[in-house]
């Protein structure tokens, strides 16, 4: 059984999870316009997660120093979507940014199954339940399910992104991830700015 803590509202301010953590949300949904940001876990890959369970105030400094800490990689699973709920709601930009299932898409080309829950079976041979992930994140107290759940997005992501980093390496293709992670904060201020479905590199009008 893994260590689970739960915080309410933010981090203790004497946590220190070093200088690679895994990070994943949970929201009441998927528009990062309407739908509130709820749940921040964090992994420091130690097989303990921390879960925080937001106030709507959003008053939590210690979360957002730390997602903002230019210092600290964040491992993320779709970081697009976990920065621009963070762009919103805690008005923090995050980075620098490691997304595995951008790694996953540009390494494991072989496939076109790049979610968490397969990524995470062939490469930490780790079966991943999805039973929790529509369910109220805003409710007054999370479940044991829900925490568990939570906890899992997060606790595998280290030993996924070193599979992930040696498939990139042997592939030639380092270089073009670490772009894309780089450009990950400005992809998620166009979704915020009104543009989450345009490619505007593509020649079509």
């Amino acid at each position: 059984m893994s260590d689970i803590q739960l915080h309410e509202g933010d981090l203790p301010a004497n946590l220190d999870l070093g200088k690679i953590i895994a990070v994943d949300t949970e929201a009441m949904g998927l528009n990062p316009h309407r739908d509130a940001l709820c749940v921040v876990q964090l992994s420091s890959g130690d097989g303990s997660a921390h879960v925080v369970r937001l106030t709507r105030d959003y008053d939590c400094p210690n979360l957002k120093r730390l997602m903002a800490d230019t210092g600290v990689l964040k491992i993320f699973h779709f970081a697009r979507f976990d920065v621009a709920m963070m762009k919103k709601w805690l008005g923090i930009t995050c980075a620098p940014i490691w997304c595995t299932k951008i790694a996953s898409k540009l390494a494991r080309t072989y496939t076109d199954q790049h979610g968490l829950k397969h990524v995470a079976k062939e490469i930490a041979g780790v079966d991943l339940s999805k039973a929790q992930q529509s369910s109220d994140w805003g409710r007054a107290e999370l479940t044991q399910a829900q925490l568990e759940y939570a906890a899992s997005d997060v606790l595998h992501l280290h030993v996924i992104r070193e599979g992930l980093i040696v498939m990139l390496e042997r592939e030639g293709r380092t270089t073009l991830a670490e772009a894309c992670f780089e450009f990950l904060p400005t992809r998620a201020d166009l979704d915020l700015a009104g543009w989450p479905d345009s490619d505007i590199f593509s020649h079509a009008s």
